[in-house]
C-alpha cells in the first residue's frame, strides 16, 4: 500500500467531516491541487444561488408521447448519441432510434426536433442496460440480460455472425485505445464472473478476448483510459494498470450508501463520486490536479462540459466550473436518473422523456458575468475558454473582456485592478479619456469601439454627478497617463495623451503640469493655449510657446505677468527668470527687443542678459561696442558690463580699461562731500577703483590725473605717479601728505611685482631715505623707518642702509634688521661656499677625464687618414674622440652640419 502525500492543504478545501469520512491516513490518492479555492456547502435542498449565471438551457428532445404512446409501463433506461443520432433503450427492451436536427432561433437559443427512424425489438423481455456507439465499425453495442449484443447503426440489426459478449454486468469503450487495428474498438467489461475484469477486441462481425484481470474486490463501475482502468470496488476506488497488474489505491467509499460514479472526462483523468457531496479529480498516476467541487450527497450522474463538471441528483442539475469550483447554475429537474455527456452535447434523461442540456456561447455567458460586475469569475471563465477557441480570436475576445473588466473596475473606483486590466489588455487609452468630457483634442479622430466596452457616455454618467467620485476619478487618468505615455500603449496617439495630460494637471492645478511642459511632450497647441488661458496658467503658456518655438510670444506674455497686465502666481522670481532665458536665447533681435525693458526693471539684474551670456556667444554674437551703446542710458549697468569685459573676460583694450576707471572716478567724486578732502575710510567704488589702478597697465594715466588733480585723492594720485615711474613723487604723497606708512610698504611690493629684486630693493631703500631724511625730530617717521627695517629685512642690501643709519641708534633698536641681515648673509656665505664646492668637485672629475685622455700616446703618419674626410694629416693638429678615433679640427667643427658622416665618438 503507497503512502499518501499531500500538497497544497486540502483541508482548504473539504469540509472536516468530508475529510474524515475519505480515510486519507492509509490510501494512496496524491492531492495536488493548483487552484486554491475555498469550498463552502450548498443550501440544503439546492435553493437557487443568487451568484447564478445561465450555462446551459434545458431543451426537450424526446417526449413520453413520441417514445411509448400510452404505455405507462414502458420507462427509458439508457440513451446514446453518435452524431445526429440518438438511441433509446427502455424497460421492455426495445431500442428506438431517432434523427436529432437543431435549430437556432434569433433569440440565440437551439431548439432541437427528434425524428424516428425506426425500433427494434431485442427478444429477451429483459431492459436494455447499455448502449453505446461503434461508428467506426458501423455498429451499436448493447447490453441487455448480461449479454453484450452488436447491432447494425442504422438498421439495428443484429450482424450476422451472431457475434457477442456473454457474462457481463457492465462495460466501457476505451477512447484511448493501445491497439493500433482501426477497424476494431476496445472493450472492457466487468464480468459475472466475482472481482473479474475482462479487456475484448470487438470487429464488425466478432469478438475478441485479450485480457482477463482479477480484482481485490467486487467491481460496480469502470472507466478506461489506454492500460488504466479506473474501478470503483466494493469499499474504494482504484487505478489499475491491467498490463502490469499495478494498483494505485484512490479514497474509500461505502457503496452501500451511495452510487458510485467513475467517469473519464479526458486523457487519462477521471471524476469519481466522493464522500461527503465532493466530486473527485484522479489522474492514472493517482494524482489529484484539480480541487474538488462540491455537489449534492445524492448525486447519482455527473459528466463534464469543459468548463463545467454537471451533476444531476433526485430533484435538481446543479453546474460547477472546473476552474474556480463555485457552483455557478441550479436547474430543477425531477425524476431524472441519466446523466452523459456524448462528444460534448450533455444529455439527461427522466424514465419518461430525453432531454438536452444546451450550453450558451462561453463569450455570452461571460458578457453575462461582466454584466452582473462579476468581474473574477468572468476572467476566470475566460482564460478557461482558451482550449476550446483559435488563438487568433480567443486573444481578440479575451483582450476585449479584459478592457470591459477593466471599465467595470474603474466605475467601481477599483483604480489598482482598473489599471492592471488596461494595461495587461492594451487598451486604446483614448477609450477612457472620452468618458472625460473635453479632454480629448477637437482635431481628434477617435471614435469608441463597437460594441461598446461599458455603458456610460461620460464621467458625469458614471459618478452621477458625485464630484468627489470625479475627483477621484481624474486623479486615477493623471496617473494612468503619466505612465503609458513612455510606452508602446502611447505609440500613434501621443498626442491626443499629452494634451489630455496637460488639460488634467491645469485643472486641478498640479505641479506636474510644468515639468511636462518643460520635457519632450506632443501637446497639441491650438487645444492646449485655450486650456491654460481658462485656468490661467500664463506662465506654463508661455513655456507651451516656448516648446512650440514661439519664444517671442512665450517672453511678452510672461513680461505681461511682471508688469502686472495679467494674473499668475506660479513664480515669484518670473523676472529673474526672464531674464535667464533671454541670457540663453540665441534669438538676437528677441535679446534687443526687451534689453530696455529688463534694464528699467533693474540695472545691475537685466544686464546680467549681456553679461552671463555663455562665452563662445559673446564673442561671436554680441559686439561690446553695441552692449555699451545701449548701456550709455543706464549707469550702474555700464559699470557690471565694463567690470565684465575688464576683470572677467580680461579684454586687453585701453578703452574698456579707461571707461571703466573714469565710472569709477565720478562716482567717487559723486560721493565725497565737497568739503572733506581727507579720505578716511575708502568706499567699495574707492576700493575698485584703487585696485583697478594697480592691476591695470591699459587705462590712460594722464587722463586720469588731470581729473583727479585737486580732488582730494592723495591714494589714487600716489598709484598714478608710480604707473608713470615717479616713484619718490608716489611715494612722497603716501608718507608726507597721506601718513600712511603700511600704504607706502605696500606699494614698495606691488610697485615692484614682475619686475625682479633690483627693483624691488629700490623702492625700499627710496621709501628707507626718506623716512631718515626728515629729521631726527620727525618721530613717526624714525619708528615708521625701524619697523620697515625689521618687517623687510630681505628687501635691503645691509651694507648701504648701515651707512645711512644715523649713529645714535642703537643696536637693540635694530635687533631683529641685523639678526636677518646676519642670517642672509650667513646663509647667503654657506650658499655660496657649497655652489663653490660642488665646482670644484664638477671640475676635478674633468681634470681626471683629461689626465686619462694624455696618458696614452697617439702615433700620427702620414698614412693616418681622418675618419671623417677620409684625408691624411697634413700638420700635427687633430681632435680624438674617446673611442680613439682622430679627425681634422676643421672636419670635427663641421661635422654636425654633414649628417651622413659617420660619427667617431661623442665626446673629446
Amino acid at each position: 500500500m503507497n503512502t499518501l502525500q499531500i500538497c497544497s492543504s486540502p483541508r482548504d478545501f473539504i469540509p472536516s467531516a468530508a475529510w474524515a469520512s475519505l480515510g486519507l491516513g492509509s490510501v494512496g490518492l496524491l492531492v495536488h491541487w493548483h487552484t486554491a479555492v475555498p469550498l463552502a456547502a450548498p443550501p440544503a435542498n439546492h435553493p437557487v444561488d443568487m451568484m447564478n449565471i445561465k450555462a446551459f438551457t434545458l431543451v426537450s428532445v424526446v417526449e413520453r408521447e413520441l417514445l411509448m404512446g400510452d404505455k405507462e409501463h414502458v420507462s427509458i433506461k439508457c440513451v446514446e448519441c453518435c452524431g445526429r443520432n440518438l438511441y433509446v433503450g427502455t424497460n421492455d427492451c426495445f431500442i428506438y432510434h431517432f434523427l436529432l436536427e437543431e435549430k437556432v432561433l434569433p433569440t440565440g437559443t437551439a431548439t432541437f426536433t427528434a425524428t424516428k427512424q425506426l425500433h427494434r425489438y431485442l427478444g429477451f423481455k429483459k431492459p436494455v442496460n447499455e448502449l453505446c456507439a461503434a461508428s467506426a465499425l458501423n455498429r451499436l453495442l448493447v447490453l441487455c440480460d448480461n449479454s453484450i449484443t452488436l447491432v447494425n447503426m442504422l438498421n439495428l440489426e443484429p450482424v450476422p455472425s451472431g457475434a457477442r459478449i456473454k457474462g457481463a454486468t457492465a462495460f466501457a469503450l476505451n477512447e484511448n485505445p493501445v491497439n493500433g487495428d482501426p477497424f476494431c474498438v476496445e472493450v472492457c467489461i466487468i464480468s459475472v464472473k466475482r472481482r473479474t475484469i475482462q479487456m475484448f477486441l470487438v470487429y464488425e462481425d466478432r469478438v475478441q478476448i485479450v485480457k482477463e484481470v482479477s480484482t481485490p474486490e467486487q467491481p460496480l463501475a469502470v472507466a478506461v483510459d489506454g492500460h488504466f482502468l479506473c474501478l470503483a470496488l466494493t469499499t474504494q476506488y482504484i487505478i489499475l494498470n491491467y498490463s502490469t497488474g499495478l494498483s494505485q489505491d484512490l479514497f474509500p467509499y461505502c457503496s452501500e450508501e451511495k452510487q458510485p460514479i467513475v467517469k473519464r472526462i479526458g486523457r487519462q483523468e477521471f471524476l469519481l463520486a466522493g464522500p461527503g457531496g465532493l466530486g473527485m479529480f484522479a489522474t492514472v498516476a493517482g494524482i489529484s490536479q484539480r480541487a474538488p467541487v462540491h455537489w449534492s450527497e445524492n448525486v447519482i450522474g455527473a459528466a463534464v462540459s469543459f468548463p463545467y463538471v454537471i451533476a444531476l441528483d433526485d430533484e435538481f442539475i446543479t453546474v460547477h466550473s472546473m476552474l474556480d469550483q463555485q457552483q455557478k447554475q441550479t436547474l430543477p429537474f425531477k425524476e431524472g436518473h441519466i446523466l452523459q455527456d456524448f462528444e460534448g452535447r450533455v444529455i439527461v434523461a427522466t424514465s419518461k422523456g430525453v432531454y438536452i442540456l444546451v450550453p450558451l456561447p462561453l463569450e455570452k455567458q461571460i458578457q453575462d458575468l461582466l454584466a452582473s460586475r462579476r468581474v473574477e469569475e468572468a476572467l476566470v471563465l475566460a482564460k478557461g475558454a482558451r482550449r476550446n477557441i483559435p488563438k487568433e480570436k480567443f486573444q481578440v475576445m479575451y483582450r476585449r473582456i479584459l478592457q470591459q473588466a477593466g471599465f467595470i473596475q474603474f466605475a467601481q473606483l477599483q483604480f489598482l485592478e482598473a489599471k492592471e486590466l488596461f494595461r495587461s489588455s492594451q487598451l486604446d487609452v483614448r477609450e477612457l479619456i472620452s468618458l472625460y468630457p473635453f479632454l480629448l483634442p477637437t482635431s481628434s479622430s477617435f471614435t469608441r469601439s463597437h460594441p461598446p466596452l461599458h455603458e456610460y457616455a461620460d464621467l458625469n454618467q458614471l459618478t452621477q454627478g458625485d464630484q468627489e467620485k470625479m475627483a477621484k476619478c481624474k486623479r486615477f487618468l493623471m496617473s494612468y497617463l503619466n505612465e503609458v505615455r513612455s510606452t508602446e500603449v502611447a505609440n500613434g496617439y501621443k498626442e491626443d495623451i499629452d494634451t489630455a495630460l496637460l488639460k488634467l494637471y491645469a485643472e486641478a492645478d498640479h505641479d506636474s503640469l510644468l515639468d511636462l511642459l518643460v520635457t519632450e511632450n506632443f501637446c497639441l497647441l491650438t487645444d492646449s493655449a485655450a486650456w491654460l488661458e481658462k485656468y490661467k496658467k500664463y506662465f506654463a503658456l508661455g513655456l507651451l510657446y516656448h516648446y512650440n518655438n514661439q519664444d517671442a510670444a512665450a517672453v511678452q506674455l510672461w513680461v505681461n505677468i511682471v508688469n502686472g497686465d495679467i494674473q499668475d502666481s506660479t513664480r515669484s522670481d518670473l523676472y529673474e527668470y526672464i531674464i535667464d532665458f533671454l541670457t540663453y536665447c540665441l534669438d538676437q533681435e528677441l535679446v534687443w527687443t526687451y534689453a530696455d525693458w529688463a534694464l528699467q526693471k533693474s540695472e545691475e539684474i537685466g544686464v546680467q542678459v549681456f553679461t552671463k551670456r555663455p562665452l563662445d556667444e559673446q564673442k561671436t554674437s554680441f559686439n561690446p561696442d553695441d552692449i555699451i551703446s545701449c548701456l550709455k542710458k543706464y549707469p550702474k549697468a555700464l559699470v557690471k558690463y565694463l567690470e565684465h569685459l575688464v576683470i572677467d573676460r580680461k579684454l586687453q583694450k585701453e578703452e574698456y580699461h579707461t571707461h571703466l576707471a573714469v565710472l569709477y572716478l565720478e562716482e567717487v567724486l559723486q560721493q565725497r562731500a565737497p568739503t572733506n578732502h581727507k579720505d578716511t575710510e575708502a568706499t567699495e567704488t574707492q576700493t575698485k577703483l584703487r585696485s583697478l589702478l594697480q592691476k591695470s597697465d591699459l587705462y590712460r594715466v594722464h587722463l586720469l590725473l588731470e581729473k583727479i588733480q585737486g580732488a582730494g585723492l592723495p591714494m589714487e594720485s600716489a598709484i598714478l605717479h608710480g604707473k608713470l615711474g615717479e616713484h619718490e613723487k608716489a611715494l612722497h604723497i603716501l608718507v608726507h601728505e597721506l601718513g600712511d606708512f603700511s600704504a607706502a610698504e605696500d606699494y614698495c611690493l606691488w610697485g615692484s611685482e614682475g619686475q625682479g629684486a633690483p627693483c624691488r630693493q629700490h623702492l625700499f631703500h627710496t621709501l628707507l631715505a626718506m623716512y631718515l631724511h626728515a629729521g631726527p625730530s620727525a618721530h613717526e617717521l624714525t619708528v615708521a623707518a625701524v619697523d620697515l627695517l625689521n618687517h623687510h629685512t630681505r628687501e635691503f642690501d645691509a651694507t648701504q642702509v648701515l651707512q645711512l643709519l644715523p649713529d645714535t641708534w642703537s643696536v637693540q633698536l635694530l635687533c631683529p634688521f641685523l639678526t636677518g641681515a646676519m642670517r642672509d648673509s650667513i646663509h647667503a656665505r654657506r650658499t655660496t661656499q657649497v655652489a663653490l664646492g660642488l665646482a670644484r668637485s664638477e671640475n676635478l672629475v674633468y681634470m681626471y677625464d683629461k689626465i686619462k685622455l694624455k696618458g696614452s700616446s697617439v702615433h700620427l703618419s702620414e698614412k693616418k687618414l681622418c675618419q671623417l674626410c677620409q684625408n691624411p694629416f697634413g700638420e700635427p693638429v687633430f681632435v680624438r674622440y674617446p673611442n680613439g678615433g682622430l679627425v681634422h679640427t676643421h672636419c670635427a667643427s663641421s661635422r654636425h652640419v654633414t649628417p651622413s658622416s659617420p660619427s667617431p665618438g661623442t665626446r673629446t
